[in-house]
């Protein structure tokens, strides 16, 4: 992590890959401001889709217009569908979704969840659904109205594009897609920072190299396909070779 990162912090970023085959319940995580008072931590998240059906959406903010007052009804009357933002999503798309915004994974997703470290999470609605008990769920309803964001009305996802950028920029971190054609090579040097590489497409190779930018031998070489995360440490330089196209997120600038 180098030389300046507290050695009593836990590591500040999770990586999940989520294979949705049914909605996930509406949820939302608390802001900063007032996680502490409620005995939470904020979250922070970027959901990349690496794989989704026709019919599949994501859920993310409120619909436009919707009040606080309109949005408790809809909790009583089993009708929150309405009040939240729906929308289709491809291969390739991505939405940063902050702590303070209400949010569900349709059915039919894979995802890739790139997230701040926090274990806090408020369930709002389940949609009338039960547990294997079959009782419903428990909820956090007061948390969750107290954490949700009454201004954040309709987000668009970016669309995917085959090109390299940022497609996610926060406090906690920024993410980049970096698109390589066979061959392509890309050099992290030692003493920058830490990053982590997450493969969506393709198939690659990561080398490892010493100080003088020589190989460490074939243990060094690490293969690279579709699916893999890794951290690149702070103290080492790290050339990547995209083998065939290949789609990768760098999420840096979270120390």
């Amino acid at each position: 992590m180098g030389p300046d990162y507290p050695t009593d912090l836990p590591f500040p970023i999770l990586v999940k890959w989520l294979d949705c085959r049914e909605r996930l319940s509406l949820q939302v995580h608390p802001p900063a401001s007032i996680a502490e008072s409620l005995k939470g931590e904020p979250k922070t998240e970027n959901w990349y889709i690496a794989d989704t059906l026709p019919s599949a959406q994501l859920i993310v903010g409120l619909r436009q217009g919707v009040t606080r007052d309109q949005f408790e009804a809809a909790i009583k009357e089993g009708t929150l569908e309405s009040c939240v933002h729906h929308f289709p999503v491809a291969v390739g798309d991505s939405i940063l979704v902050h702590s303070g915004q209400v949010h569900a994974i349709d059915a039919g997703n894979l995802i890739l969840e790139i997230q701040q470290n926090s274990d806090t999470t408020y369930r709002v609605y389940d949609w009338g659904r039960v547990g294997l008990d079959g009782k419903p769920r428990a909820l956090h309803v007061e948390q969750s109205l107290k954490s949700i964001d009454w201004t954040n009305f309709e987000p668009e996802p970016l669309r995917g594009a085959p090109t390299s950028g940022v497609i996610a920029e926060c406090d906690e971190f920024t993410i980049r897609r970096l698109v390589l054609g066979a061959g392509e090579k890309m050099l992290f040097q030692a003493g920058e920072q830490p990053r982590i590489i997450s493969m969506v497409s393709g198939s690659a190779h990561v080398h490892i190299l010493g100080k003088e930018g020589k190989g460490l031998g074939p243990e060094s070489i690490i293969a690279l396909e579709r699916g893999a995360n890794g951290l690149l440490p702070y103290a080492s330089t790290c050339e990547i070779t995209a083998e065939t196209i290949t789609i990768l997120l760098i999420t840096e600038d979270f120390t």
